[in-house]
């Protein structure tokens, strides 16, 4: 299947089924913000919970706060998303149309990489040269003049590559202007001069603006971790990818505390264990790589990123960053407070460094779904049959366990009943009579489902009942008592 198809048909299955709709649908939808419905709920809980397990109960030194959305002003002053977390924008004044400067400009050297393509497929090979090195040459000035916020520069650089919008096919520009992606709104009195705050747009610094609370209560000794979940809200101008990029989306985030000095062994050490974590859910390491940054943010000596091959290419969907101590340092200065920690082994007061481990869940939700959508073909030469089914890792899956009595009557629903009251305190169930088995089968495999009871006659005269399985769907004969034991053990994270 190509990966443009996967895509659309993945979009379509998750509406169809009941995991993502568009926000807001009934009146036309709301761009790049979605709505996760009863089964995508419950998947996105559940890699939340294996991410917070994995991170605080497996842990002795991490532990998890939920800091609140809004917060002091001053933050995003002293954590730099007030100056510096904004994108330059160009509008065409003929289409109403925004876009960024920089993907404008990548976009054209794409294009002329493309062109030096077919022209070595061809044998001009000069051509293929030249073109290369103007792509080369045009990437490099826009960094510099990004760099340098010359919008002016930026501006120019467009018009003199002849850069028009695709919706009006013109190129009549307004001038280059920054925008912040952070949301703004108002509160009642936050301060005397200051009713104006934000939305947070990334969940890491109320982790950092409690580092002293965490420390102090818990008795925290260095090295330690605070790990959080939450929403986050970014401005995208441009945002695509389905749930990809969003404007209101879940970070799961962990800010490790280690003494200066140590933060590159940290640093190592977090990116083996964040894709450890990732293989355990028996994804191919084939289909993640690690992108080391070349260029790197104000507050970092080291940075990566995680990404897997998503329908669209290889994406981002977690970042390991050596914070040092910018981000601890930067709020003792604008709030007058300190943030050091005494570190009794070496008899010494110092503020911390950081490792951040950084995941999107919404990101996290559409990997899992990518990894486990599949169309799969099962005719025979008697017979054209074919499944949608998602391969959900078990403990994963929104539903664990379907029980399907084979009939409305002769008692099989009650015996259902009472297996799924019995299954309920333990794990999600789902409970069905309509239609034929065959086709419940299908509706259990399009959500996910990895085990499915059928009760049927022989069940009252045996206590046994059959047992299928979703990804091979082979069938077996096992006793009653034991389908709660048998799926619990086969689902539970840890």
């Amino acid at each position: 299947m190509a990966n443009e198809n996967k895509l659309q048909n993945l979009i379509g299955h998750c509406k169809e089924y009941g995991f993502i709709f568009q926000s807001s649908e009934i009146y036309d939808g709301l761009s790049a913000v979605y709505d996760y419905g009863q089964y995508g709920s419950e998947l996105k809980k559940n890699i939340r919970d294996y991410w917070w397990k994995s991170m605080t109960q497996m842990h002795d030194n991490i532990v998890g706060i939920d800091a609140a959305i809004f917060m002091h002003p001053t933050v995003w002053k002293a954590s730099g998303h007030v100056d510096n977390f904004s994108d330059p924008m160009i509008d065409n004044r003929d289409s109403k149309k925004r876009y960024r400067v920089d993907h404008l400009l990548e976009g054209l050297a794409d294009t002329w990489n493309q062109q030096a393509d077919v022209a070595e497929a061809a044998g001009t090979a000069d051509l293929a040269s030249s073109l290369r090195d103007k792509a080369a040459e045009l990437i490099a000035t826009t960094e510099k003049l990004m760099a340098d916020n010359d919008f002016e520069g930026l501006k120019t650089l467009i018009e003199s590559n002849n850069i028009t919008c695709s919706v009006s096919g013109t190129g009549n520009w307004t001038d280059v202007r920054q925008f912040n992606l952070m949301f703004s709104t108002e509160i009642g009195s936050v301060a005397e001069e200051a009713d104006t705050i934000y939305l947070r747009p990334e969940t890491a610094q109320g982790i950092f603006v409690n580092f002293l609370n965490v420390q102090k209560t818990g008795r925290m000794k260095i090295p330690f971790g605070i790990a959080q979940t939450g929403k986050a809200f970014r401005n995208e101008i441009v945002a695509r990818g389905f749930i990809f990029r969003m404007r209101e989306f879940e970070q799961m985030e962990m800010q490790f505390f280690v003494q200066p000095g140590s933060q590159k062994e940290w640093y190592e050490h977090w990116k083996e264990a964040r894709m450890k974590w990732h293989l355990s859910l028996g994804i191919s390491p084939s289909r993640y790589r690690f992108h080391d940054h070349v260029k790197l943010a104000h507050y970092a000596d080291a940075a990566c990123d995680i990404e897997y091959d998503f329908p669209m290419g290889f994406k981002e969907v977690e970042g390991i960053h050596s914070r040092t101590d910018f981000d601890l340092k930067s709020h003792q200065q604008y709030s007058g407070k300190k943030l050091t920690y005494f570190d009794t082994d070496i008899n010494q007061h110092y503020i911390p460094y950081v490792v951040e481990t950084s995941i999107g869940l919404d990101r996290m939700v559409m990997l899992i779904l990518s990894e486990a959508y599949h169309e799969e073909d099962l005719s025979t030469a008697d017979k054209q049959d074919s499944r949608v089914v998602l391969s959900l890792p078990p403990m994963l899956a929104p539903i664990k366990l379907a029980v399907l009595p084979l009939t409305k009557k002769d008692g099989l629903p009650e015996l259902a009943k009472n297996l799924i009251a019995e299954c309920r305190p333990h794990f999600k169930c789902f409970y069905e009579e309509k239609d034929s088995i065959g086709k419940r089968y299908r509706r259990q495999d399009a959500i996910g489902t990895p085990y499915c009871v059928t009760i049927d006659h022989q069940t009252k005269e045996d206590g046994t009942v059959t047992i299928r399985y979703r990804d091979s769907m082979t069938q077996e004969r096992i006793a009653l008592a034991d389908v709660c034991k048998i799926v619990d053990e086969h689902t539970k994270m840890f």
